[in-house]
């Protein structure tokens, strides 16, 4: 997928995890930090964004547990994260866009996203919901989380994207 400022949107391959970890480090505020093993564990699973032959933005999904047979599968859209010197450019649209398509051939029930930039999100279609609704969410990501005490105090908001049969 091509970009408007000449950039190729591709799947990550081992050797951009250094990149990622560095677009991600780049914004501690609005991006929760990730472990190089972490990435690297999950790299078939990160889209990358590259032009010249440097990483610009990063996108990267989640499939969230269920307990039994899948009644209503989401997946996360998590590690959303621009370069700097390349935002408001139309990257983050682009790799967002591209993780939606390849989420959907998994047919979930929801994408779902907590962000600071809900505005962002709402273009595609995401509405805000309670984070207790996201409770498998909040289990495997939220209770581990270094920046906040609670997920239930986080200012990140919870939003979902339906897009199966529910």
């Amino acid at each position: 997928m091509k970009t408007a400022i000449a950039a190729t949107i591709r799947n990550a391959g081992f050797e951009d995890a250094g990149a990622i970890y560095a677009l991600i480090k780049e914004h501690p505020r609005e991006v929760v930090p990730r472990a190089i093993s972490d990435i690297v564990q999950n790299i078939d699973r990160f889209l990358v964004c590259e032009t010249r032959g440097r990483i610009i933005g990063t996108a990267a999904w989640q499939i969230l547990p269920e307990i039994g047979k899948a009644l209503n599968p989401s997946i996360e859209i998590k590690s959303v994260s621009i370069s700097s010197h390349y935002q408001h450019k139309g990257i983050g649209s682009a790799l967002v866009k591209a993780v939606i398509q390849r989420i959907k051939r998994f047919h979930p029930a929801q994408i779902v996203v907590l962000t600071f930039t809900p505005e962002f999100f709402r273009q595609f279609g995401f509405r805000e919901v309670a984070k207790e609704t996201l409770m498998h969410k909040l289990y495997m990501g939220c209770i581990n989380c270094t920046k906040y005490d609670s997920p239930f105090t986080c200012p990140e908001v919870a939003m979902t994207l339906a897009v199966g049969k529910k």
